[in-house]
């Protein structure tokens, strides 16, 4: 039997929203947990409309609500700092990565990381 390209053919993408692999600092925490506050940091490994994907320091329990809080790569106007605040379920878990469907987001400014400034570094000489 001869193996053609066929063979190798992939499945139909079954996902309604595209995914995008952003990589970028996030915070989480559960909200409303019975047992103690459960929260931590990571990093988003893919983002759509509809879920992100992002690591985890403990597994996350699925059905359990949390806010997830992203630094956004794009900036308002070019020049001021995004962060993604999403609510919503964990749908899938693993020892250290969480899938959240989002049930509700905004976007909000964040804070600017201070930056050396030019005239500063050459009067300081």
């Amino acid at each position: 039997m001869e193996i053609t390209a066929e063979h190798f053919a992939l499945a139909p993408e079954r996902r309604a929203n595209s995914r995008f692999p952003v990589q970028e600092e996030v915070s989480y925490r559960v909200i409303q947990s019975r047992s103690q506050p459960v929260s931590g940091v990571g990093e988003t490994l893919n983002i759509c409309s509809g879920g992100i994907l992002f690591t985890t320091r403990q597994k996350l329990e699925v059905g359990r609500t949390v806010e997830v809080c992203v630094n956004w790569p794009a900036k308002l106007d070019g020049t001021c700092p995004l962060r993604l605040i999403a609510i919503g379920r964990v749908v899938r878990s693993y020892e250290n990565k969480a899938a959240v469907r989002i049930q509700r987001y905004e976007f909000r400014t964040r804070a600017r990381r201070a930056e050396p400034q030019p005239e500063l570094l050459h009067a300081s000489r």
